[in-house]
């Protein structure tokens, strides 16, 4: 239990620091070229360089910060990345497209 909740507030660290690239990420979540994966992570969405390279950037921190969570956790970094999710998803903008576990793409 302790475990589980050292991962939500480390998670809930690494949601509130994306927003430094917030502006280019709500271009790319309102104009639907990005979305959330069920798996802690971004795809792109649309044949898009600019969008790829912001997913890029952005999946290469989360894994960084999911990496340090597990270390910390003793989870494996798959196990942080679906738990950081939900998290991700539900913080989302109206609009943004979000993948449902199932695989289905839904918007917020």
């Amino acid at each position: 239990m302790k475990t589980r909740m050292f991962i939500f507030a480390s998670i809930a660290s690494v949601t509130m620091a994306f927003p430094v690239m917030a502006l280019d990420l709500a271009q790319a979540r309102s104009s639907g070229a990005v979305g959330e994966k069920s798996d802690g992570y971004m795809t792109t969405l649309q044949n898009d360089p600019a969008a790829a390279a912001l997913v890029a950037q952005i999946n290469a921190k989360r894994q960084q910060e999911y990496a340090s969570i597990a270390r910390k956790s003793g989870q494996p970094v798959g196990v942080v990345a679906k738990l950081a999710a939900p998290q991700i998803i539900n913080g989302l903008p109206a609009g943004s497209a979000y993948q449902m576990p199932n695989g289905s793409w839904k918007k917020r």
